[in-house]
């Protein structure tokens, strides 16, 4: 049950991301400049981490090629999903708005494509269904319920 904190540390550090970013995004006055800003700290935290780690553990070997593909295509789509974000919050999104639009939408999309490119062995539930539906149910409460400042 471990990875059940991991999954919090997750919740919390993505629950902030959005007002973080937006902040610093204002206060830089240039998008461009924040999105500069999370590159920085995608290699100090997703380089230098790892890099100082599996050496201390002798295992900075050993990348295949099929492994290394996947797993760059998906710190593409993070980095991807971080420069959208930063030109929702350029285009007049604001955080309250966007943030429970994308963490709505996100699980919808990951279960899709994971049935597609891991078709189910059973047939599907049609509970799942209704799980979407209160994926973007919940969003909209969210979204219409929000404090207003």
């Amino acid at each position: 049950m471990t990875w059940v904190l991991f999954v919090a540390g997750a919740v919390l550090s993505w629950g902030m991301y959005g007002p973080a970013l937006h902040k610093g995004q204002l206060q830089l006055g240039n998008p461009l400049r924040a999105l500069l800003c999370v590159g920085i700290a995608y290699f100090l935290v997703g380089v230098l981490v790892p890099v100082v780690t599996l050496s201390t553990q002798g295992q900075l070997n050993g990348f295949n090629t099929s492994g290394s593909i996947q797993a760059t295509l998906g710190g593409a789509l993070g980095a991807l999903g971080a420069v959208f974000i930063i030109f929702a919050f350029k285009f007049g999104g604001m955080p309250v708005y966007v943030m429970p639009l994308v963490f709505g939408g996100a699980p919808v999309v990951n279960v899709l494509f994971t049935m597609l490119t891991h078709p189910p062995k059973n047939p599907i539930n049609p509970m799942l269904y209704v799980g979407f539906l209160f994926a973007v149910l919940g969003a909209g409460l969210v979204l219409y319920y929000k404090p207003t400042s």
